[in-house]
């Protein structure tokens, strides 16, 4: 076999050394992107005072440990969650691993800028879960709505509530990732980790039905569907997951959830039927168990039983 021939010369494009895009070009989703691009740009605003900077250009390399000290106090003084706080700290320490990586800053400066504890907090996981009546009458919806979209939508739907995948992850499906015979979806989740998902005999029901609409050209799972009927086999956003999520459940007269309320509701629901820890964590991706636990409804059910065993006193009367 002959080997590849060596170009003469390097294209004389150069690659940007600027950290910011370096560090964004290096995640591994457009959600991923999406979210850290806001995090560094809401920062860059902290430094400037500008309301409309971005994280471009900015010299991310000349911060020190005196300079990112008083961000985090900024962070906080705006009023932001310590969780929010958190990942721009994630972003800030990234932007500045890339200035060193880079040799715009020297390891010390770096190591020394980058030394900034995360916020210590416990809080209640965000959303609520979705009632079985609020899925019964938004499949219903999608199934009075015989065109390709409602088709797409309740496949949709009833992947997200027997499978508790993340939205960015249900976007990023293909064709290939549904194994019919064994009734799983292979998800790419955080990280870039595959695991293996299972759907339930109904929701199988539902893809198949969407299916005999998409057809077997390979490509994403789940795709755009335009006002004609039309289907563009291109990814969808995870945006746009979550914008029908919120238009079927409105058509359904049911309370707005988010796609992550489906999740919160999977985990629930397999933590009430009994289902280890452990393998509730495989399945719905977690790095750890204790954020899985987090989704527990039991102990809050316990404590409220607990609570509706008092009697205010008078109650009865006495």
């Amino acid at each position: 076999m002959t080997a590849p021939a060596v170009p003469e010369r390097l294209p004389a494009q150069q690659p940007p050394r600027d950290p910011y895009e370096v560090y964004l070009d290096g995640l591994p989703s457009p959600e991923s992107r999406r979210t850290m691009r806001g995090c560094l740009d809401r920062i860059a605003r902290l430094i400037t005072g500008d309301p409309h900077a971005t994280g471009a250009g900015q010299p991310w390399e000349l911060l020190r440990y005196e300079h990112t000290v008083r961000l985090r106090t900024l962070m906080r003084e705006q009023g932001w969650s310590p969780s929010h706080v958190n990942k721009h700290l994630v972003a800030l320490r990234r932007v500045l691993k890339e200035a060193w990586r880079l040799g715009l800053m020297t390891g010390e400066d770096y190591q020394r800028a980058a030394d900034l504890p995360a916020y210590k907090h416990t809080r209640v996981p965000a959303g609520r879960h979705v009632e079985s009546g609020a899925l019964v009458s938004v499949l219903r919806v999608c199934d009075d709505d015989h065109s390709p979209a409602g088709r797409r939508d309740g496949a949709l739907l009833a992947t997200l509530y027997s499978t508790g995948c993340r939205r960015a992850e249900l976007a990023g499906l293909t064709l290939a990732d549904f194994d019919p015979g064994a009734r799983s979806l292979r998800v790419r989740g955080k990280g870039d980790k595959e695991r293996l998902v299972y759907l339930t005999v109904e929701a199988v029901e539902r893809l198949d039905l969407w299916l005999a609409v998409r057809g077997g050209e390979p490509g994403p799972l789940f795709c755009p569907v335009n006002k004609a009927g039309r289907l563009r086999l291109s990814h969808m956003t995870g945006q746009a997951v979550a914008d029908i999520v919120s238009r079927r459940l409105a058509a359904a007269g049911a309370a707005r959830r988010t796609p992550h309320d489906f999740r919160r509701t999977f985990i629930g629901e397999l933590l009430d039927a009994g289902v280890d820890l452990a393998t509730a964590q495989a399945l719905v991706g977690h790095a750890s168990p204790a954020t899985t636990a987090r989704y527990d409804r039991r102990p809050e059910r316990r404590r409220r039983e607990a609570v509706d065993r008092l009697r205010m006193p008078g109650a009865d009367g006495a």
